[in-house]
């Protein structure tokens, strides 16, 4: 059977799997032959900005808008595009890369949730990395505050509900809306299954 192997070069602020780094360090793109090389990878996931979990960056990083909304700093394209010259055609993988969709954030503070200063990608910046060697762009978060918010809100207007499929149904259904819209709107991959 085949395997393959998926590496990460570079240092991701946040935390996955209960591991964390308080900061980040942008894959160095002088490295990325050499690394691919010995170990063998198939695709590599590289550091330029994004970051695990639904706070991608500190307010102090970002500035806000009119309404008072987070705006992140710009992903490092130009570590993207050198590290695309060192390797033309090579899997690239951005890992902490969801855009944290507000509607989300909003849905679950309304119902009792507390994630303050949540803040993602924007999502023309992950159309924009589509569109290069980034192969996969993982956006688990994203899944994580849909299924929360709605499963928040069901509970919140049926408190006396403790059927899951009352509420797990809702937020699954939420969930596939949530990722048609990515795949089709952002990541670009819809109807490429057989590519």
């Amino acid at each position: 059977f085949d395997v393959t192997v998926e590496a990460e070069l570079g240092v991701l602020a946040g935390v996955e799997d209960e591991v964390s780094a308080a900061e980040s360090h942008y894959t160095k793109p002088e490295e990325v032959v050499d690394f691919t090389r010995k170990t063998g990878c198939d695709s590599l996931a590289i550091s330029i900005g994004t970051s695990h979990g639904r706070c991608k960056f500190t307010p102090e990083q970002c500035t806000r808008n009119a309404d008072g909304i987070l705006i992140p700093p710009p992903l490092a394209f130009d570590v993207l595009a050198e590290i695309e010259k060192q390797l033309p055609g090579f899997p690239i993988v951005l890992h902490g890369s969801s855009s944290v969709p507000i509607q989300y954030v909003k849905m679950i503070e309304q119902y009792g949730g507390k994630i303050p200063d949540s803040v993602g990608i924007p999502e023309e910046q992950l159309r924009k990395a589509a569109k290069s060697a980034v192969c996969k762009i993982n956006i688990d978060s994203d899944g994580r505050l849909a299924m929360t918010a709605i499963i928040r809100k069901v509970l919140a207007e049926n408190p006396g509900e403790f059927d899951p499929r009352k509420y797990l149904g809702p937020a699954r259904d939420e969930l596939k809306k949530m990722y048609m819209h990515k795949n089709i709107d952002v990541l670009g991959s819809a109807g490429h299954a057989l590519d």
